[in-house]
């Protein structure tokens, strides 16, 4: 029996024993086949004083519906479907609330909110199948929410929520991040855009994830293949950066935002609307960013550091008592400079390459401003979708189609700036069909298919990975119930991928000529790969304070085309990389479990994990035939990729001190590790490379509703302390990686919302300072702690950014 049809038979299976459950006596449908809707009203109150609390957000996540109260907190949805659905409560400094509402009854909902002191199971998350309260969620998940990203000095989407525990990223200088679950990276790490899967070239450690900052509302980071909804690639977890709340009906608003950061004299601007006439809604959102060359302590200014980026967004569609249907655009554009860090051996200055091919010392006016230099990229990323959903009397229908392009040019010759080294063009249409169906018994059961279809060109001078297409797909099944305070959850996936890379020959100016008139640059080769993906866990809640967890997860990731095919200098990582066709697919074993405890004065949580990874893939440098040194090409290091099994464990720790009646005070702290090794290996290679050190974060805040009669509102202070351990658990072997130092960081914050006499948010400020005692310091993940020596000073590679300021400045606009 194939994999396929165990896999068709289990979720056929499981519906039967559904199907043969005794029932009770009929009760009403959940959703009911008339498209009449009934008004859902209510009012939102302070749980203390009674006084209304008007400006508090009342959104429907699966319905994309949202409202905000009146002057007199009160609220009204006039075209909701019907049906049983999620609905939170959120405003600034209170605890948010969720409820489970049927539309269909017409009730009042008068909910009062106590003062935040802690979020914990207070949240919706939409990664992991319908919106599900996230205490409820057996799957590790952390939640980065709008107000906590006004208050990052951020220099790109993943470095703006990379303090998470359990994330870390993988930086190229200030523009370029990878996040990092729980050790994990690359292709193991799915991307979401509002719910839709980002594709990109992913595979590369120099390749950011294409989305706009400004956009984001909030971010859900799903940790460890828990979440079945996606397929291969999502190994280590799942990130959705989601956009903001729709806009209640009958009103039309904008925003204005500016940010300004001194060490590299970024300047970011974003323009926002958003409207809903009568269930006609879109919103629209422009972006740009510039920055120069950003500074350190040890380096000075480092050159060609620099970026640009000019970004559009956003939806038009409808929301009706049937569903909603909307089409989305997102378009991210960016240039930005390489950093190779090559110096002169005296002066210990950046060295640059001329138009004429010569070498010459990086003066003061050398760093010219905004301008960019060679090496240097450009990305351009299209997506343009349809996001459906659908109320088919007791069903619910998900559809969502989506077409991308991703072109990836790298500029590596001083003497033709405009010469495309690297060139890839990369279409991809994408889909994923879910069907929600009627509840039974308690058990609430999605079943859907995604994939997609991709095709990569070279249409540059030089070729680094073969052209290829792609073919995936997947069956999924995933349900839930709750038993008293138990909420169970589970599911399985199949999965399918082909990849057909082409052969490529080359003549003695590097130029493509027919199979056997030249050099093989490139074999042809047809790989595929197929496996079954599966997750059962529970949650188990004790009263309200304590919450245990507990999940079981196999995961499923087809190698990417690097591996499989590459064979070329890698510009953006300083070293020269062979991939392997033979290559097995990744498969792992994950084990979670978490514990939480949450009282007026104190909030404690423990996630801990254990990952068993088969057939884990990772680069690793090329030792000389003699053994004693390793092989290069025109200077740059040999990295092969191979594979072996591995172990990653680890876990965070958090501790929230918010003393009652205090509740204007939280001091947390967090603490992550993450251990990595690969079985049955010599010493020097036993510990798997690139793994992000221990890291301990405390936060000191205060956080005020109102000032006194003053005009100023959710004012805020931070002050922060990051310290990094030292990283000497390393793949030592053949030079491959090397230890980090250990450093802590110090970070400040404040910021206020600016009210009128009838408190409407006139403008919000935001300041902070990263690295206040401007700290030299090479995070353990940074690609460009491998550049080149500084004989001037010894120091190997490059440093990090020395210390920033930023000011942010956002003004809200209503036109309706």
């Amino acid at each position: 029996m194939s994999q396929l049809s165990l896999t068709a038979g289990l979720l056929l299976l499981s519906g039967s024993v559904l199907a043969q459950t005794p029932t009770p006596a009929p009760r009403p449908n959940p959703i009911r086949s008339t498209r009449m809707s009934i008004p859902v009203a209510g009012r939102i109150t302070d749980a203390a004083s009674g006084e209304a609390l008007p400006g508090a957000t009342i959104i429907f996540p699966d319905l994309r519906q949202a409202t905000v109260t009146g002057p007199d907190g009160s609220f009204q949805f006039a075209n909701l479907p019907r049906g049983r659905f999620l609905m939170q409560v959120r405003f600034v400094s209170y605890t948010t609330v969720v409820r489970t509402v049927d539309t269909s009854t017409g009730q009042t909902l008068d909910i009062a909110l106590t003062p935040a002191e802690t979020e914990i199971g207070q949240v919706i998350v939409t990664g992991v199948s319908a919106s599900t309260e996230m205490r409820r969620s057996p799957v590790p998940t952390n939640v980065v929410d709008q107000t906590r990203l006004r208050q990052t000095a951020a220099t790109n989407a993943v470095d703006a929520i990379a303090h998470t525990p359990g994330l870390n990223q993988i930086t190229t200088g200030a523009a370029i991040s990878k996040p990092v679950i729980r050790g994990l990276s690359s292709n193991r790490v799915i991307t979401l855009n509002n719910g839709a899967k980002q594709e990109g070239q992913q595979w590369g450690d120099e390749h950011g994830i294409e989305i706009d900052e400004f956009s984001i509302d909030r971010a859900e980071i799903i940790k460890g293949p828990g979440s079945l909804l996606y397929g291969s690639d999502g190994l280590a977890g799942v990130i959705n950066f989601l956009p903001p709340d729709p806009v209640d009906d009958g009103r039309i608003l904008g925003s204005v935002t500016a940010n300004y950061q001194t060490n590299n004299y970024q300047q970011g601007y974003s323009l926002w609307n958003a409207g809903n006439l009568g269930g006609f809604n879109w919103q629209v959102r422009g972006s740009g960013k510039v920055a120069a060359d950003y500074r350190n302590r040890y380096d000075g200014r480092v050159y060609n550091s620099g970026f640009r980026e000019l970004n559009g967004s956003g939806y038009v569609g409808l929301n009706k008592s049937w569903g909603y249907s909307h089409l989305t655009l997102n378009s991210f554009n960016q240039i930005l400079g390489l950093i190779e860090g090559e110096r002169d051996s005296l002066s210990g200055r950046f060295l640059k390459t001329n138009s004429l091919g010569e070498e010459e010392i990086v003066t003061g006016r050398g760093f010219s401003g905004y301008g960019l230099d060679v090496p240097r990229q450009q990305i351009n990323h299209l997506r343009i979708g349809t996001d459906n959903n659908f109320i088919l009397g007791q069903h619910r229908l998900t559809l969502n189609v989506g077409w991308q392009q991703n072109l990836r040019r790298e500029f590596g010759n001083p003497e033709d700036y405009y010469e495309k080294s690297l060139f890839f063009q990369l279409r991809t249409v994408d889909y994923a069909l879910r069907w929600f169906l009627p509840e039974l018994n308690g058990w609430h059961t999605t079943v859907g298919v995604s994939g997609m279809q991709q095709q990569n060109r070279n249409k540059g001078v030089e070729f680094l990975i073969p052209e290829y297409r792609l073919l995936d797909g997947g069956l999924f099944g995933v349900t839930k119930k709750t038993f008293g305070n138990l909420d169970l959850s589970g599911g399985l996936r199949y999965d399918l991928r082909r990849i057909t890379a082409d052969a490529l020959s080359l003549n003695e100016d590097e130029q493509p000529v027919p199979a056997g008139a030249g050099e093989e640059k490139f074999p042809y080769f047809r790989s595929t790969f197929r496996n079954v993906s599966g997750s059962v866990g529970g949650s188990y809640s004790l009263g309200e304070t304590w919450v245990l967890k507990a999940n079981a997860a196999r995961g499923f990731r087809a190698p990417n085309i690097a591996e499989l095919g590459s064979n070329g200098i890698h510009e953006g990582t300083t070293r020269y990389e062979i991939g392997e066709p033979g290559l097995k697919a990744e498969t792992s074993f994950q084990l979670d479990g978490g514990v939480s405890f949450n009282s007026d004065h104190v909030s404690v949580s423990a996630d801990v994990f254990r990952n068993r990874i088969s057939n884990y893939i990772f680069p690793r440098r090329i030792s000389a035939a003699d053994g004693s040194d390793s092989l290069s090409v025109d200077g740059d290091r040999v990295f092969r990729y191979g594979q072996g099994d591995a172990r990653l464990a680890g876990g965070e720790v958090s501790v929230d001190i918010h003393p009652h009646p205090l509740d204007w005070l939280h001091f947390e702290n967090t603490f992550s590790m993450v251990r990595a090794m690969e079985f049955d290996q010599p010493a020097g290679q036993k510990n798997l490379p690139f793994i992000p050190a221990d890291r301990l974060q405390s936060e000191l805040r205060v956080n005020f509703r109102k000032v006194g009669s003053s005009r100023l509102h959710n004012l805020y202070a931070r002050a922060t302390m990051e310290h990094n351990f030292e990283q000497n658990r390393i793949f030592s072997a053949f030079d491959t990686e090397t230890p980090t130092p250990g450093y802590t960081l110090f970070n400040a914050g404040l910021g206020t919302d600016v009210v009128s006499a009838k408190d409407r948010t006139l403008f919000s400020i935001y300041l902070a300072a990263n690295n206040l005692f401007d700290v030299a310091y090479q995070n353990h993940l940074s690609r460009l702690k491998y550049t080149a020596v500084n004989y001037a000073t010894g120091r190997v590679g490059v440093f990090n950014m020395g210390r920033t300021l930023s000011v942010k400045l956002l003004i809200p606009l209503s036109f309706k």
